[in-house]
């Protein structure tokens, strides 16, 4: 039943021996459920921290104005205990209190006044006399905040109405605030899961009421059983009761036939007894044989046991001694093991040393053999080269040796002729 309400409900249920092992791995493993972060932090602010100057702007404005209605409400009490805030408030905080607290005896001893467009004009000039006193007054709280602060905290003798009236701006406070510091995104969010919330409650209502008609047939059908055998009680109830009246007559033959049987049984059993009284005295004598032929046994026995144990602590002696002699040879072959061990590792490090250095003289050889080679070859192209420029300068002085000759000859003709 539990189960299926719990599936009906879209709620997490554990049968009490599933939870009973599941407690048993719950140090081992954690459970996904406890990694999940809660749904329920949808609905906080996606920021903790305002960040442009507009709304930072707005949420000082409405906490100056709940400081300002703070400090109003209290002002009354302050001008009737104007003396003991002396030292607090300073000179000029008394005197504009004065003289806020003067303006309103004034008002009120004045009375009634004589027709309406004056009562009007004369309320109109109070209600600005006594909003620019409090105006003054505030700036001057504001300017001080030691005087401010005691004043606030005379918050007990607070009027009623103002304190709903401030706790209804600071929740405001709180509302705006959390609305500032959610964006339309994350509004849109919470939106959606308020709607999914609502629609989950409304399937898990309906889902409680088929359940608690199924409760109530339920509990039908069991007052109904519980009648039914409450009727089937009451026939056995007086069954039982004519099987007690009934029974007392046949207890009352069974137990004189009882008698009956009791008596035979006990003149048989006094005859057994007595043949088992002559058995016993027969046994007890052979059990006397027994113990003497016993005796003699065991003192033989005692005396093997001793020779026995004298061999054996005689043979665990000897055991004792080897195994000194055995235990001071593995002792020195174990010192003489871990020097060579020592020695071993040392020769290693050696070894890995030696290697490194010879792998870096390897690395070095293969590094100077490369760049002799590379030399080698840069040599035989630099001979090469020099052979064909040598070959190219020779033919060069050849032909202009035969240019030469060539002009030599033909001037020679020249002149002959």
């Amino acid at each position: 039943m539990a189960t299926k309400v719990a599936t009906m409900l879209q709620l997490p249920y554990e049968s009490t021996d599933s939870s009973s092992k599941s407690s048993v791995g719950h140090s081992q493993t954690p459970k996904k459920s406890a990694i999940k972060t809660s749904p329920l932090k949808l609905l906080d602010p996606g920021r903790s921290k305002l960040t442009t100057v507009e709304t930072k702007r707005i949420v000082s404005v409405l906490d100056e104005a709940i400081f300002k209605v703070e400090l109003i409400s209290l002002i009354s009490h302050i001008t009737e205990f104007l003396d003991d805030l002396s030292t607090i408030l300073g000179s000029e905080l008394m005197g504009t209190l004065k003289e806020h607290e003067e303006g309103l005896k004034q008002e009120d001893g004045r009375g009634d006044l004589v027709g309406t467009e004056e009562q009007i004009r004369h309320l109109q000039l109070h209600q600005q006399a006594v909003k620019s006193s409090i105006r003054n007054i505030l700036r001057l709280f504001q300017a001080d905040p030691l005087a401010s602060q005691a004043v606030r905290d005379e918050a007990y003798a607070r009027d009623l109405s103002f304190e709903i009236f401030i706790k209804g701006l600071s929740e405001f406070r709180g509302f705006l605030l959390e609305k500032l510091l959610t964006s339309p995104l994350e509004e849109q969010e919470k939106v959606q899961f308020m709607e999914e919330i609502s629609l989950r409650d409304k399937k898990n209502t309906e889902t409680i009421a088929a359940l608690e008609a199924e409760l109530a047939t339920a509990i039908q059908s069991r007052d109904n059983e519980i009648m039914k055998m409450n009727a089937a009680i009451r026939d056995l109830k007086s069954h039982l009761l004519h099987l007690e009246k009934s029974s007392e007559s046949h207890i009352q033959r069974t137990k004189q036939e009882a008698e009956k049987l009791q008596k035979g049984e006990l003149r048989i059993s006094q005859a057994k007894c007595a043949k088992i009284q002559q058995d016993i005295h027969q046994l007890r004598a052979q059990l006397n044989v027994l113990i003497i032929d016993n005796r003699d046994s065991e003192l033989a026995l005692r005396k093997k046991k001793y020779k026995v144990e004298m061999e054996i602590e005689n043979w665990i002696q000897k055991y004792d001694a080897d195994m000194g002699e055995k235990q001071t040879e593995f002792e020195e072959v174990d010192a003489v093991y871990t020097e060579e061990k020592a020695q071993l590792a040392e020769l290693k490090e050696k070894y890995a040393v030696l290697e490194q250095e010879y792998s870096q003289i390897k690395e070095e050889r293969k590094r100077s053999q490369e760049k002799k080679e590379r030399a080698e070859r840069e040599l035989a192209i630099m001979v090469r080269a020099a052979t064909h420029i040598q070959a190219f300068w020779k033919g060069y002085l050849v032909r202009s040796l035969l240019k030469s000759k060539r002009k030599k000859k033909g001037k020679g003709k020249k002149s002959k002729k």
